[in-house]
């Protein structure tokens, strides 16, 4: 028994529980499918055939709540005792993934993350720095999952007994603006809870353009800095908040900052070219990182 739990915002996710309710039928599985839209203003009339299908819901939230709580949500209301989490804007990479999960089932209390993958063609230039990125930093092999387990875990496509997930969860008092993912991952790894990779990814659908990654990404940036100050997360947990330690440890966060204010115009001009440079993106996002107010 399977509860597929997808939240929703401003996405046509029609497609995605079609397919999913095609690989459900096919494997015999008792199956729900619940899919929650947290306050969106595009594609309600499509996502709304998602109710024509057997065992399925399509619900829209009066306000937004956030991108943790829609998760917590999800699970407090799906019936069975297995959950498998997807975001709107992936899609199985193979017909035979929801009997690759099945299989997974009987992993006790672990987690299983199947990973994310990228089109091999590339995007138009307005839409490279997301793709480079997602390919070169998420789209990983098991073998390179492995090596760091949890902080390579993605919320967009794992299998978590709901038991487990009442003891950990998502945390809503932390700022929507990213990084749930790691803070989740770091309570699994807290609490001894044991995430396994396995190799069944999901294509991720929806790039955004360049200008909004790096929003997106200088938000990251500011959750991250909060997580570490509210003692959330040990500053050593990711890469980023660990080098930002060593350059305030030797009292580097001054000039790293005016750096940052004097490049940021060519640094941005770089990202939104045909040759994004990940070296120089990492830069930025710790020079943006030294150019905040600490608390």
């Amino acid at each position: 028994m399977l509860s597929i739990l997808i939240p929703v915002y401003n996405y046509n996710v029609l497609p995605l529980v079609s397919e999913l309710v095609k690989q459900c039928n096919s494997s015999g599985i008792i199956f729900e499918i619940l899919c929650f839209d947290d306050a969106s203003n595009l594609f309600i009339t499509e996502n709304q055939k998602i109710d024509q299908f057997q065992n399925c819901c399509f619900v829209v939230l009066e306000k937004n709540i956030g991108r943790s709580a829609i998760r917590n949500l999800l699970a407090e209301k799906a019936v069975y005792q297995n959950l498998l989490f997807l975001d709107a804007d992936t899609f199985p990479a193979n017909p035979n993934f929801i009997s690759i999960y099945i299989s997974q089932i009987n992993n006790t209390e672990k987690i299983v993350y199947g990973g994310i993958l990228y089109p091999t063609s590339k995007p138009q230039k307005e839409k490279l720095l997301r793709w480079v990125y997602g390919k070169k930093r998420e789209a990983l092999s098991v073998s390179e999952r492995i090596k760091n387990p949890y902080l390579c875990f993605l919320s967009l496509n794992f299998l978590i007994k709901k038991s487990t997930f009442s003891i950990v969860k998502f945390n809503e008092n932390i700022p929507n603006l990213r990084h749930e993912d790691t803070l989740f991952s770091f309570n699994l790894k807290e609490n001894k809870f044991e995430v396994i990779h396995i190799e069944n990814p999901v294509f991720h659908l929806g790039l955004e353009d360049s200008k909004t990654f790096l929003h997106k990404s200088e938000e990251a940036v500011l959750t991250l800095k909060s997580l570490v100050e509210s003692c959330l997360i040990p500053s050593e947990y990711t890469k980023l908040s660990h080098y930002f330690q060593i350059i305030e440890k030797y009292h580097l966060q001054g000039i790293t900052a005016f750096g940052f204010n004097v490049f940021q115009p060519l640094l941005i001009k770089q990202f939104l070219s045909r040759k994004p440079s990940l070296l120089l993106f990492d830069l930025y996002r710790l020079g943006y990182y030294c150019s905040l107010k600490t608390k």
